[in-house]
């Protein structure tokens, strides 16, 4: 293990000013001609030489982030090396190159009445990206989490905000790409990392005029600012954020009768996992009237240990969350703990596991009881009948999740919920809950607004890496002018589209 010195890190500005921001954002575009050019396989070495070297870091990284975050070594542990497989993984589809999306129809030029031109596509980086570290996984979501990672991938240079929560671990990954950086002899621009926490700086950098596209984990307030930022631009960028989801969770009447005690165990384990700070932790309950699963619920909730929130900020916007849900006098706190209910430093930092509820109707007539508390709290909505489990999906906003707990018997209301629930949620997710996104190429991390800027496009998985590119076409462009990977001897071997069909072969 290297122990990284703070004082030679890479591109680190703290308590930024607007010069520190030029300055990064002119080097990321002084990187990209180099960097967006490098074939696939050297692009693939330097995601390898990131994993590389944040694992050199050793325990220091967790030490330090642990002391920052108050997550425990064992789940930073596990973050790790879901940030370094997910950083091997790209390098892996990067390598293979067939993410490009190639695409050729050839010439016919004796076509009538008029000759087919020659026509190339493939996706192409788009210049210098601006990236807002998460306070709730700060390695897999952090400085050089799927954000950066994705853009980088794609062969844009990076320039991170990192989040003001835990600065010496920004730092830190900061040192393990620039060493990164200089094993594959990069230039230095391909990633800088401005630290501070002021509004002025995030605006800076979404509107310097070489930033080309945001990538944000975050609240829907903050999200909701870049965006505005972004759109008021001279030239408007587009902004990829995740932002605040509910989560939404459909239990019918015969799963409940046949395992209700177990599904709220299973259910307040969810709810409390990492302290309720996931973007899946599910914070609706829909569920017929039922006693039995409410309290057993209320019970393991409360029997749960108090966890840490990220920091006091985050913690107190909790409280205030649940606060203003009970005073609306449709909802009832049914573990209730009003000792716990104070904005105090150490209330705020260690809240209780709060169990909401209310009536379907009142759901339905308040679309405030949608808006997120991000911490360990769920909304029981107690319904009268089927008939309204399909009007709150048909009334639900955009989430990134939304489970449905269901036996055979349900089939019909099962297939009326899916057709409803495909409109607003990313993922459906059958008789399991939402804590817990697995890395790969089927995953889909997004969804409508709220959930996310961008309901089209995920922040987990391999596909992550097209929302920072787009097609290029090249028509009737001379053979040793194209890229590699729309020549006609097709060097990298990948699957490309050739005039309808898709095959590796050259032409």
């Amino acid at each position: 293990m290297r122990k990284a010195p703070t004082h030679e890190l890479l591109a680190v500005h703290n308590n930024c000013l607007e010069v520190d921001v030029n300055s990064a954002m002119q080097a990321a575009q002084d990187a990209y001609p180099v960097f967006s050019q490098l074939s696939p396989e050297k692009r693939a070495n330097f995601l390898v030489a990131i994993a590389e070297e944040i694992d050199a870091l050793g325990e220091q990284l967790l030490t330090v982030c642990d002391q920052e975050s108050g997550l425990g070594l064992p789940r930073l542990t596990g973050e790790r090396g879901r940030t370094t497989g997910q950083i091997k993984a790209f390098a892996e589809i990067v390598k293979n190159a067939s993410w490009t999306q190639a695409s050729i129809d050839t010439a016919i030029p004796d076509r009538t009445p008029l000759p087919k031109p020659d026509l190339r596509k493939m996706l192409k980086p788009i210049g210098p990206v601006a990236v807002f570290g998460a306070s709730n996984f700060p390695f897999a979501f952090g400085t050089l989490g799927g954000d950066t990672i994705s853009a980088l991938a794609a062969g844009n240079p990076v320039v991170v905000k990192g989040h003001p929560s835990h600065p010496a671990t920004n730092e830190l990954f900061a040192y393990a790409i620039g060493n990164a950086i200089a094993r594959c002899e990069l230039p230095k621009g391909v990633f800088s990392l401005l630290q501070g926490n002021a509004i002025p700086l995030s605006v800076q950098l979404v509107c310097h005029p070489f930033t080309e596209a945001v990538g944000f984990t975050g609240s829907l307030a903050g999200g909701r600012a870049i965006m505005d930022a972004a759109a008021k631009r001279a030239k408007p960028i587009p902004v990829y954020a995740e932002m605040g989801s509910v989560n939404p969770m459909f239990f019918t009447k015969n799963i409940l009768d046949k395992s209700g005690e177990a599904l709220a165990q299973a259910l307040a384990g969810s709810v409390c996992m990492g302290t309720g700070q996931f973007c899946t932790s599910p914070g609706v309950i829909v569920i017929q009237k039922n006693d039995d699963f409410v309290n057993t619920l209320a019970e393991t909730m409360s029997a749960n240990a108090k966890g840490l929130m990220l920091n006091a900020g985050i913690g107190q916007a909790f409280l205030k969350g649940v606060e203003q849900f009970i005073t609306s006098g449709d909802v009832e706190w049914v573990n209730k703990d009003e000792t716990h209910l104070t904005s105090s430093i150490d209330n705020a930092l260690l809240p209780p596991n709060v169990v909401l509820k209310t009536t379907a109707g009142a759901f339905l007539q308040n679309p405030q009881l949608q808006s997120e508390v991000f911490g360990p709290a769920t909304l029981v909505v107690e319904c009268d009948d089927e008939a309204q489990f399909t009007q709150i999906a048909k009334t639900l906003e955009g989430n990134l999740t939304t489970s449905i707990h269901a036996t055979d018997e349900d089939n019909d209301l099962v297939k009326k919920l899916i057709v409803l629930l495909e409109q607003n949620t990313g993922r459906i997710i059958f008789n399991g809950f939402p804590t817990g996104v697995e890395v790969c190429g089927s995953q889909h991390h997004g969804g409508p607004y709220p959930a996310s800027s961008n309901g089209a496009t995920t922040s987990v998985g391999i596909d992550a890496i097209h929302r920072f590119t787009r097609f290029v076409a090249y028509q009737n462009t001379p053979a040793q002018l194209l890229p590699a990977e729309l020549q006609d001897t097709n060097p990298y071997r990948i699957v490309r589209r050739v005039n309808g069909e898709f095959t590796a072969n050259a032409i």
